[in-house]
């Protein structure tokens, strides 16, 4: 049985002009020890169906799938109180921007701790202790004095650290990564690529990567889901994706990395007409 499965997932936002469906139709599935990428430019959906899954959309989004479950256990029909009790927990998410993730009126001492008292009932002194010890295993080995420092006082790549402190507190079994290496510099993103891949393996969770760096997903990656304005293109291994691309789109984006430049000129979308893969 898959970590979570997903089928027929559409996404559809109330706006002026009628409903706009952000996500059409896509499946997404993932099995525990396996890193699974989401890739696709800016604006394909990607984040939403994700958001979908955790429940954080506004309530002008409309969600509907014919199956969206977690272990066996339903999304779509769950009470917020049971929801409540797995988000965050068995599936936590690392968002987009960790400086304007992290609540700036409070220590990210107190953040971490928040996590462990609501979801392990860790307080005072057991808390801290806790959450030294997650700083640590994310790479901040002056834990005991960040504890009280504010996001504001912390580098973008600090601030990333924290949030993945955040998301692994509770050893979650399916862990979301929203671009985690976004606005950071090369040298950070590795370390950060690295960190996410090690923790994994060491725990034994789901990843979800999402992003729009081919490089990335040839990094991390074991499956690879390629999405382009809400409808999934192309699912295969992270292999036969970069070898052998069913698609126009995904072939796109092969195709813009620097590295298959043809003289000074790199090719556009506007070269490509999209079609989803065979089978898909």
């Amino acid at each position: 049985m898959a970590l979570l499965e997903i089928k027929n997932l559409t996404v559809a936002f109330d706006t002026s002009v009628g409903l706009f469906k952000a996500v059409d139709g896509i499946d997404v599935s993932v099995e525990a020890r396996e890193v699974l990428a989401i890739v696709g430019e800016s604006g394909s959906g990607k984040s939403v169906a994700m958001l979908a899954v955790m429940g954080l959309l506004p309530r002008t989004a409309t969600v509907t799938a014919d199956k969206m479950e977690f272990e066996g256990l339903d999304l779509l029909t769950m009470t917020a109180q049971e929801k409540r009790r797995i988000i965050g927990k068995d599936i936590a998410m690392i968002f987009q921007e960790p400086v304007a993730s992290l609540n700036p009126c409070f220590t990210v001492g107190f953040q971490i701790e928040e996590v462990l008292e609501r979801h392990m009932g860790l307080r005072g002194r057991a808390a801290r202790d806790r959450a030294i010890e997650l700083l640590a295993l994310v790479g901040i080995k002056d834990g005991a004095d960040r504890l009280g420092a504010y996001p504001h006082q912390m580098s973008g790549g600090q601030c990333q650290r924290v949030m993945i402190a955040m998301a692994i507190a509770c050893n979650p079994k399916l862990l979301i990564a929203d671009e985690p290496t976004t606005a950071l510099d090369v040298t950070i993103q590795k370390q950060i690529l690295d960190l996410l891949v090690r923790l994994q393996a060491e725990t034994g969770m789901g990843l979800i990567m999402i992003t729009h760096d081919m490089g990335v997903v040839a990094e991390t990656a074991d499956r690879v889901i390629v999405q382009y304005k809400g409808h999934k293109m192309e699912e295969a291994d992270v292999l036969s994706l970069f070898e052998n691309p069913k698609s126009n789109y995904t072939r796109a984006l092969l195709s813009a990395l620097p590295e298959n430049a043809v003289g000074d000129r790199l090719p556009t979308v506007s070269d490509f007409v999209f079609e989803p893969a065979p089978g898909v």
